[in-house]
C-alpha cells in the first residue's frame, strides 16, 4: 500500500514538474511591472434644463446622475486619473452663441480626491443649453498628452442644441487624430433622435452606447466604463499610408491606426527576413451611414508589383466593421547574409457614402502586423497556426506517453499482487 502511494505521488510530482516548467515562464512575465501610463477618464455630464425632468424611478434625471457619480467616485480604482466636465451648467439666458460656449471643467483630470469631487457634483443645478459638440472638443483637450488609456464618458438626456457643429463630426475628427481616445455615451430616457446621435458619437471612436431608464443601470454602467479604463489595452500607433508602395511608411510588428477615404488605396511596407513569416490583418469600420454592398481587400505584393497573397471579405447590408487577413512565410536561405524582402501591403475598401453623408475624414482603419519566426519549412502548411508551439505539443505528447507507461505498470503490479493474495 505504501509502495503504491509513493509511486502515485511520484507520477503526480512528475506531471506537476512538467506543468510548472511550462507555466513558470509565463507567470514570471505576467508579474513584471508593465510601466504603463496612468489611464485617464473624463465624465462629461449634461446639466441642461431638461435634466430637471422627473422620470427616473420617481426622481429627476439630475438626482439619478448625482447618485451615480457619488457611487462611482467611491469605487474608482486608485490608478485611474478622473475628471468631470459639465455642459449647460452655468448660462441661463436665451442667447444661442453664449449658450453654446457653456461647458466647463468641474474637476480637473488627475489623482482623485473623492471628497472634493463629490462636493463639486453636489452643487450642480440643471440650467441651460446642450452644447455636446463643444464639450467633446474641450474634453479631448483635457485628456490630451500621455500614452495611457483615455476615455470620455458622455451622459446626456437630449440632442445637441448647437448645430451646425455636429457632435458626430466632432467625434470623427477626434478619432481621425489617431490619439486612441474612446467616447462612450449614455442616454437618459432617450427619444429616437437622441439615441441616434449618441450612438453615432460612440460608433465614431469605437465606443459603446447605452440607454438608461433606471438609477441602478446608470450607476452600474458608468462604473463599468471607469473600471474598463484601468484594463490593459494596446493603443494603436497612428500612421499614414501612402498612395504607392515606394512612398509608404515602413512598419514593424504592432497595431496601427489610419484613415482611408472612399475610393482610396493605402500602402504600407514591411521587411521580412528569410525564415520569417508575415501575418497581417486589417479592419475597416463604418462609422457613418454607408450604402449596402461593401468589401475590404488586403494584398501583399513585391516591390515590383507581383501579388504574393491576398485576403478579402465582402457582404451586402448593414455592418459596423469588416476584417480580413493574410500570411506569407518567407523561405529560408542558405546565405546567412541574405537581405530582407520588402513586402508591400495594399489596403482597399469598397464602402461608399450614403446620400448627404460627408466623405471626410476617411473611414477608420486598424492594421495589425506581426513578423515572427516561420515554421521549419515555409511550405509545410500543416505547421501553420502552431509556429513555435511545436515544443509545447511535443512536451504534452511525451508527458502523456510517460504517464501511460507508469499507470500501465502500476495496474499490472496491482493485478499481480491481487492474484498472489
Amino acid at each position: 500500500m505504501i509502495t503504491r502511494q509513493r509511486l502515485a505521488a511520484g507520477v503526480c510530482a512528475l506531471l506537476a514538474a512538467l506543468t510548472a516548467g511550462i507555466a513558470l515562464p509565463d507567470a514570471a512575465v505576467a508579474g513584471e511591472p508593465d510601466g504603463r501610463a496612468a489611464p485617464k477618464v473624463e465624465l462629461v455630464l449634461d446639466v441642461s434644463g431638461s435634466m430637471r425632468t422627473r422620470d427616473i424611478d420617481g426622481g429627476s434625471r439630475m438626482a439619478a446622475a448625482k447618485q451615480a457619480f457619488n457611487e462611482v467616485l467611491d469605487a474608482t480604482p486608485e490608478e485611474v486619473q478622473l475628471g468631470i466636465r459639465t455642459l449647460g451648467a452655468n448660462y441661463r439666458g436665451n442667447d444661442r452663441k453664449t449658450g453654446c460656449k457653456d461647458t466647463a471643467q468641474l474637476y480637473p483630470v488627475g489623482p482623485l480626491n473623492r471628497t472634493e469631487a463629490k462636493t463639486a457634483v453636489a452643487t450642480l443645478v440643471p440650467t441651460g443649453w446642450t452644447p455636446i459638440g463643444p464639450a467633446l472638443q474641450k474634453a479631448a483637450a483635457d485628456l490630451d498628452g500621455g500614452d495611457g488609456t483615455r476615455r470620455i464618458v458622455l451622459i446626456s438626456d437630449g440632442e445637441d442644441t448647437c448645430q451646425p457643429l455636429d457632435p458626430c463630426e466632432v467625434a470623427r475628427e477626434i478619432a481621425a487624430k489617431g490619439i486612441g481616445l474612446t467616447i462612450d455615451t449614455l442616454g437618459l430616457v432617450p427619444d429616437a433622435k437622441t439615441r441616434d446621435q449618441l450612438s453615432c458619437i460612440a460608433d465614431a471612436t469605437g465606443g459603446t452606447y447605452t440607454s438608461v431608464q433606471h438609477k441602478e443601470e446608470l450607476t452600474d454602467r458608468v462604473g463599468q466604463l471607469v473600471d474598463r479604463a484601468a484594463d490593459p489595452v494596446v493603443t494603436p500607433v497612428a500612421t499614414e499610408g501612402a498612395a504607392e508602395c515606394t512612398k509608404a511608411p515602413a512598419l514593424k510588428s504592432g497595431l496601427y491606426a489610419d484613415r482611408e477615404e472612399f475610393g482610396q488605396q493605402r500602402w504600407y511596407r514591411v521587411d521580412v527576413n528569410p525564415g520569417q513569416e508575415l501575418r497581417a490583418s486589417v479592419s475597416v469600420a463604418a462609422d457613418r451611414a454607408v450604402n449596402p454592398g461593401y468589401g475590404v481587400l488586403l494584398r501583399a505584393l513585391t516591390v515590383h508589383g507581383r501579388e504574393i497573397v491576398r485576403g478579402e471579405a465582402a457582404g451586402n447590408g448593414r455592418t459596423d466593421v469588416v476584417s480580413t487577413g493574410l500570411r506569407y512565410p518567407k523561405p529560408e536561405s542558405d546565405d546567412d547574409n541574405a537581405p530582407a524582402e520588402t513586402v508591400c501591403l495594399q489596403v482597399t475598401h469598397s464602402f461608399s457614402a450614403a446620400s448627404g453623408v460627408k466623405a471626410t475624414p476617411g473611414l477608420p482603419l486598424e492594421l495589425t502586423v506581426d513578423v515572427v519566426d516561420g515554421p521549419s519549412r515555409a511550405g509545410d502548411v500543416a505547421s501553420f497556426g502552431l509556429g513555435r508551439g511545436w515544443w509545447l505539443l511535443g512536451a504534452l505528447v511525451l508527458t502523456g506517453f510517460l504517464a501511460g507507461l507508469v499507470w500501465g505498470w502500476l495496474s499490472r503490479w496491482r493485478v499481480a499482487v491481487w492474484r498472489t493474495n
